[in-house]
C-alpha cells in the first residue's frame, strides 16, 4: 500500500489487510501523489443524512461497532449529573410513536430499531445542532446524549445496515470506522466545511438569531428549570453555525427577512476552477427549486455553494457548476463527467429520519455506484459515501479535539473505486474535510485551510501497487 498523504496524517491506521513489506533501501521510492494521480481521474461523493456509525454499523463484521460499547453507554442528567436509567417512549412529529410502544422502561443501551420498525418506515428525527452536540459529547464523556435531545427515547435506536444496499458495497470494498462529522451540528456547518472546510460569518444578525451561550462559549444557557433560555443560527461572536438561508436564490420566501449576507472565503470549487479542473455539484431538485417551484423535499440549506459571491445570481459559474442531479446520468452517459462531482440527493433519497426512509435513500446511492460501475469512468472513479453529521444519535467513539468548531461524532466513510482495499475494515482517523484533503491531493489544489491541510486523504484506503485492479 503506497500512503498518499504528504506529511498529513499519514500513518497506518490499523485495518484487517498486513502492512507491505518496507522498500528496500536499493529501490527508489515511489511518489505516492503521482501513484494517486494516475490511478484516479475522477473523485464523486455522494452525501447523505444524518446518520451515526453505530446507528448503521455498529455489527459490522470487523468495525469498531457496538460491542466496544459499554464504557460510554451510561448517561446523566444535564442539571443534576444523576444517572439515567431507563428509556422513555420515542417520539415522531412530537407526539409517542406508536411503532416504539415498547421501548419506554427499558434499559439505557443500545437496541434494534428493527425490533420495532422496518427501515422501509419512517422514524421520528431529533435534535442535531451546534452546541447541543457539543453538550451531548460532554468532553468525549458521550454521556449526555439523552439529556441534551428532544427525543431521547430515539438517540439509542439502530439499524443494522450490513445487508442493506450500501451496507453490501462496504462489504465489497472499504469501510471506514473512525471517521467523524468535522463539524458539531447540523446540515448547514457541515455541507460548509465539505466546501470550505470554515463556517460562514453573519455580521450585524439579528439579535433573535444570535444564541445566548455561557461563560464556556460552549453551552447554550439554561434558566433553573433547564430548559434553554436562547437558541439560535448564530454565535456571540458572529459565526452561523446552525440553519440560515442564503440571500442568493433559491432560499424560502418566508426567510426573506433574515438571510445570510454572501460569502468570500475560497471553496473547492473556487480552487478547482483556478486550476482548470471540472467540477459540478448534482443536487435532486435542483432546477424547479431555481425556477421558483421547490419539491416540498427539497432542502435549501444543503446547497452551500449557493451562499457564496462567487455562485450569486447571474454569474456564469453558478449555471455551470450547480445543476440537477438528473444532469450527473446525462454527463455519465454522454461522455462529460467532471473531474469532481458532488451529489446531494433530494430529500426523498438522502435517508434523513423524520421525513424519508434508510431503504429509499439507500437503493438510490447502490443506483448511482451502479451507474458509474457500468460507465467508462469506473476504471480511474473513486466514490466516496457519507453521512454530513449523526442526526442526534449517540454513537460510542469519543470524537478528536481539534478546534472550536469540531469534529462532531463519527459518521460512515465507505470507499469504492477499482482501487480501494477490497472487504477491508479501515480504522484510520478520517473526517469531513478528508474529502477535500483527496481532492486536493489528486488534483493538486491547495489546501483551503487548516482543517483539510491537516486531514488525511483516505490514505489507508487505496490499494495504488495492484497491477490491474479492474
Amino acid at each position: 500500500m503506497l500512503c498518499i498523504a504528504l506529511g498529513a496524517g499519514c500513518s497506518s491506521g490499523g485495518g484487517s489487510t498486513p502492512a507491505a513489506p518496507p522498500v528496500p533501501a536499493s529501490t527508489p521510492s515511489p511518489n505516492p501523489t503521482q501513484a494517486l494521480r494516475s490511478a484516479i481521474k475522477n473523485v464523486i461523493v455522494i452525501y447523505q443524512e444524518n446518520w451515526g456509525f453505530d446507528a448503521l454499523y455498529g455489527s459490522f463484521p470487523g468495525a469498531n461497532g457496538l460491542a466496544n460499547s459499554a464504557a460510554t453507554v451510561p448517561q446523566i442528567d444535564k442539571l443534576s449529573g444523576a444517572p439515567i436509567a431507563t428509556l422513555p417512549q420515542p417520539l415522531i412529529n412530537g407526539v409517542p410513536d406508536p411503532n416504539f410502544a415498547g421501548v419506554a422502561g427499558k434499559p439505557v443501551q443500545p437496541y434494534a430499531a428493527l425490533n420495532y420498525i422496518q427501515p422501509s418506515q419512517l422514524t421520528g428525527d431529533m435534535v442535531h445542532r451546534f452546541y447541543q452536540e457539543q453538550s451531548q459529547i460532554d468532553g468525549g464523556k458521550m454521556d449526555k446524549f439523552m439529556s441534551w435531545s428532544d427525543n431521547p427515547g430515539l438517540v439509542f435506536s439502530t439499524f443494522d445496515a450490513t445487508n442493506m444496499p450500501e451496507g453490501q458495497l462496504a462489504a465489497q470494498y472499504t469501510l471506514a470506522d473512525n471517521g467523524f462529522h468535522s463539524a458539531f451540528g447540523g446540515s448547514f456547518l457541515n455541507h460548509q466545511f465539505l466546501i470550505c472546510a470554515c463556517a460562514p460569518t453573519f455580521p450585524g444578525a439579528p439579535a433573535g438569531a444570535v444564541a445566548m451561550v455561557d461563560a464556556s462559549g460552549k453551552q447554550l444557557t439554561l434558566d433553573p428549570s433547564g430548559r434553554i433560555v436562547q437558541d439560535g443560527a448564530v454565535t456571540p461572536d458572529g459565526f452561523a453555525v446552525n440553519t440560515a438561508f442564503s440571500a442568493n436564490s433559491p432560499h424560502p420566501p418566508a426567510a426573506a427577512a433574515n438571510l445570510l449576507p454572501n460569502q468570500t472565503n475560497p471553496t473547492i470549487g473556487d480552487r478547482l476552477s483556478a486550476a482548470n479542473v471540472s467540477w459540478k455539484w448534482y443536487s435532486g431538485g435542483w432546477t424547479a427549486a431555481l425556477a421558483g417551484s421547490p419539491d416540498p423535499y427539497f432542502q435549501f440549506h444543503h446547497q452551500p455553494f449557493v451562499y457564496y459571491a462567487s455562485f450569486a445570481e447571474g454569474t456564469p459559474a453558478k449555471a455551470a457548476h450547480l445543476q440537477d442531479e438528473t444532469n450527473f446520468l446525462d454527463d455519465l452517459r454522454n461522455g462529460a463527467l467532471p473531474a469532481v462531482s458532488f451529489i446531494k440527493p433530494i430529500g426523498q433519497n438522502n435517508e434523513h429520519p423524520g421525513y424519508t426512509s434508510l431503504v429509499a435513500g439507500q437503493q438510490h446511492v447502490a443506483s448511482l455506484v451502479q451507474a458509474v460501475q457500468s460507465s467508462a469512468y469506473w476504471k480511474n472513479a473513486a466514490i466516496i459515501i457519507t453521512y454530513d453529521e449523526n442526526g442526534g444519535r449517540w454513537d460510542h467513539v469519543a470524537p478528536p479535539a481539534i478546534d472550536r468548531w469540531g469534529p462532531g461524532t463519527r459518521v460512515p466513510f465507505i470507499v469504492i473505486s477499482p482501487w480501494a482495499k477490497r472487504g477491508f475494515v479501515d480504522h484510520t482517523q478520517y473526517e469531513t474535510v478528508s474529502i477535500l484533503a483527496l481532492i486536493e491531493k489528486v488534483y493538486g489544489v491547495p489546501a483551503l485551510g487548516t482543517r483539510d491541510a491537516a486531514a488525511n486523504p483516505f490514505a489507508n484506503a487505496f490499494d495504488l501497487t495492484q497491477i490491474n485492479p479492474h
